[in-house]
């Protein structure tokens, strides 16, 4: 049977009402989400120089070497290169990410502690 939708929605106005973030909240949501930009940006910065780091001799290596001429088809000169590239952004965007943090937080304690 269930709730009625009219019911459900006078239900979930009420609830969403009860449920205030505070300035310091809205903050950290603002600083997080700018983290987060941060990280992804300099995630696909890496991803693009690993892609062509590893593209690059790669290619190459299936050019001039015979036992990669012979072994190395296109599926795994595809999965050579991706993975550099996928394993490079994740790294990279975790590790940004987690700095910006360390840094809003130590300027938010530096901040309590001034006042």
């Amino acid at each position: 049977m269930g709730i009625p939708t009219e019911m459900r929605d006078i239900w979930m106005t009420k609830i969403k009402a009860l449920v205030i973030a505070s300035p310091a909240e809205e903050r950290k949501i603002l600083r997080s989400k700018k983290c987060t930009d941060e990280g992804i940006r300099a995630g696909l910065k890496a991803a693009s120089i690993a892609c062509v780091a590893s593209a690059v001799p790669t290619l190459v290596a299936v050019c001039k070497i015979p036992w990669a001429k012979a072994n190395l088809n296109y599926t795994a000169q595809a999965l050579i290169i991706s993975a550099a590239s996928i394993a490079s952004y994740f790294i990279v965007a975790d590790k940004t990410i987690l700095d910006c943090a360390r840094r809003s937080s130590k300027l938010e304690d530096s901040l309590i502690h001034q006042t």
